[in-house]
């Protein structure tokens, strides 16, 4: 399938399936994938290990600020897709546990923070063909984009999906803990003074609380078709 050179923005609440999502649009369209969720993660997971974030949330700015002018933080396409690194270490497992998931939200409402990641995401995408989810893509880092979707689902279904995930980790779980998680970065996400949650006003609202991921490529194949045209299998 061929589809013109643009940006496909995708945001929405968290655990709605927006990486997976946007992982399948980019191996079917051939575009870019840009985690900017990892990314968050990963400043979450240097937060931690430098001991910049308290128990109860509480950030260390400058102390951030500071450890994120030399921070190497990168992708590299491997067999498996792409993954997170800091320097030479994948931190793909690390940045997916609880631990991070619990402090993420306050990490990513730090101005410097979000500065770092759209500045890094923002030089991905001069060139065009990619597929990026998050919290504020649409509306902060790519206000341009050709595409913009905001993703919802039904929150307990939401936490399904989540704790299925971290049990097939290997790590222990409950669906009430990761709900009540879940419950939690949502108001933050979405009253958070910088860049909070919201939708676009030029996105389409993709509900997939009953959708398997096919069904969510049939319903964006046919959003380009209408939008773009001239599109072919």
């Amino acid at each position: 399938m061929h589809i013109p050179d643009i940006i496909i923005a995708i945001d929405g609440y968290s655990s709605t399936g927006k990486s997976s999502f946007a992982r399948l649009i980019a191996s079917e369209f051939s575009f870019l994938y840009l985690d900017s969720g990892a990314m968050y993660r990963a400043v979450t997971l240097l937060a931690i290990e430098k001991g910049l974030v308290s128990a109860e949330g509480n950030v260390d700015v400058a102390g951030l600020s500071s450890a994120l002018r030399d921070f190497d933080l990168h992708f590299i396409r491997t067999e498996d897709g792409s993954k997170t690194f800091i320097g030479d270490r994948c931190i793909e497992k690390e940045i997916r546990s609880m631990e991070v998931s619990g402090k993420v939200s306050p990490i990513a409402a730090v101005p410097c923070v979000r500065d770092f990641v759209d500045m890094r995401l923002r030089e991905f995408g001069k060139k065009k063909r990619v597929v990026m989810d998050g919290r504020d893509i649409g509306t902060t880092v790519f206000p341009d984009a050709e595409l913009k979707i905001f993703m919802v689902a039904d929150l307990h279904i939401r936490a399904e999906r989540r704790a299925s995930e971290m049990i097939a980790r290997g790590e222990k779980t409950t669906v009430e803990e990761v709900m009540k998680n879940l419950q939690e970065r949502d108001f933050i996400d979405s009253h958070r003074e910088a860049s909070p949650l919201s939708k676009a006003d030029d996105a389409l609202v993709l509900d997939n609380s009953r959708m398997t991921l096919q069904d969510q490529m049939v319903w964006i194949k046919g959003v380009i078709r209408e939008r773009f045209g001239g599109i072919s299998d």
